[in-house]
């Protein structure tokens, strides 16, 4: 499982120009599924997104994590981030899970969010949104579940 995450100020989905998420200060997850994506991927994936410091603390250093702050989370399918783009001009997504499968553990990864942290948004899996963010820093982290 891969997470593009990236501290905002604040976040929106958008899907036929109505909104489906939206947040204030906290954190927007951009989240790939993979094959091999399973129960413990997905919680491990979890949490890493509530426990990452990222968050200045009282001296400025990224010391925080979105559990210590109480910032909200807003989670986004894209399958894209697993592509491979290693060679020639166009992506292959073979290493991105079937939509079957991306879909089941997205929304296992969202109930487990849910269960855990107070406020979590979601887009919606499979259509097509439009991602409004404001980057507070810019601060955005790679995170990859092995």
């Amino acid at each position: 499982m891969i997470s593009l995450i990236q501290r905002v100020q604040s976040a929106r989905v958008d899907v036929d120009n109505e909104t489906v998420g939206a947040i204030g200060p906290g954190l927007l997850a951009l989240v790939a599924v993979q094959p091999e994506d399973d129960e413990p991927r997905t919680r491990r994936m979890l949490e890493r997104l509530l426990g990452y410091r990222v968050f200045g603390d009282e001296q400025g250093r990224m010391n925080r994590s979105l559990t210590d702050t109480g910032g909200e989370l807003l989670l986004v399918s894209q399958f894209t981030l697993a592509a491979d783009t290693r060679s020639g001009m166009r992506p292959s997504f073979t290493s991105a899970a079937s939509p079957e499968h991306g879909r089941r553990w997205f929304e296992r990864l969202v109930q487990l969010a849910r269960a855990a942290h107070p406020r979590v948004e979601i887009g919606r899996f499979g259509a097509h949104m439009k991602v409004h963010l404001v980057n507070d820093g810019p601060v955005t982290f790679w995170l990859e579940v092995p």
